[in-house]
């Protein structure tokens, strides 16, 4: 092949791209570690700070440990700011392996349910019976779906109703989450998969963007419906594997191919 070809070859040009992906993942992750190593020293000497002047009654004192519990907030906003960008940043290794999408989908609902107790929301499930197997990696999957759970919780402060729903479709297959929320306006729903971008005080902006890039990197596909006022539609599309395999397979960047619909 020529270095002409090579260089317009799609899959030479797809490599080069995720090299590229991957070595800016490493720098990012690299410089989000060396902003952790001295964000941890100045919380240690914060936690000092307050400890020393927990039990001061003098009113110069108190002023000082306000100004401290406000910089201890920052820092641990900032430490969980760092953290969710490592988890977006990183280039992850998938797990894939045969998954019964519906047995996933309730282990996640388990997990989530004292949450949705607490903060008053209803949650139900309409799981199809005869759903194909699909490859997925177990840890990834769950903590996307928890994150859109997170995120509908949020969206209705004053409790509502979450249902989920599982269904065959022509390529795979599709999981719903469907809440009652305050909804979005078209130019929020234009934004919310941009990282960094969030309409919640204090939020990251990273939850959705790493969900979606989970789900992306299981071959899937993430769209997302919503009227203010009513609430919102979030559908996961996967594909069903051409052939399932005898083991379970690790890959970086790489997802299971669909079948043919």
């Amino acid at each position: 092949m020529s270095d002409f070809q090579e260089l317009s070859d799609p899959q030479s040009i797809n490599q080069r791209l995720v090299d590229q992906y991957t070595e800016i993942a490493r720098l990012a992750g690299a410089l989000a570690h060396e902003i952790k190593n001295p964000l941890s020293t100045i919380r240690l000497n914060m936690d000092l700070m307050a400890e020393e002047f927990a039990e001061s009654e003098s009113p110069r004192e108190r002023r000082v440990l306000a100004k401290v519990r406000v910089v201890q907030r920052e820092c641990q906003r900032l430490q969980e700011l760092l953290d969710n960008f490592l988890d977006f940043a990183k280039v992850r290794r998938y797990n894939f392996q045969p998954t019964d999408l519906n047995q996933g989908v309730r282990q996640v609902l388990e997990l989530f349910k004292p949450k949705a107790q607490q903060a008053k929301i209803e949650l139900v499930d309409y799981l199809a019976s005869d759903l194909p197997t699909v490859l997925l990696d177990r840890e990834a999957f769950h903590a996307a779906l928890l994150n859109l759970m997170l995120n509908a919780e949020q969206a209705m402060p004053d409790g509502g109703q979450l249902v989920v729903r599982t269904y065959s479709t022509v390529q795979g297959v599709a999981l719903e989450l469907i809440d009652t929320g305050c909804g979005m306006d078209e130019e929020t729903l234009e934004h919310i998969f941009e990282a960094f971008f969030s309409t919640k005080k204090g939020g990251s902006g990273l939850g959705l963007p790493t969900a979606k890039k989970i789900i992306e990197g299981h071959g899937g596909r993430i769209t997302v419906r919503s009227e203010l006022g009513r609430g919102t539609q979030f559908t996961i599309h996967l594909p069903i594997p051409r052939q399932l395999p005898a083991e379970s397979s690790s890959v970086a960047a790489s997802a299971p191919s669909a079948s043919s619909p």
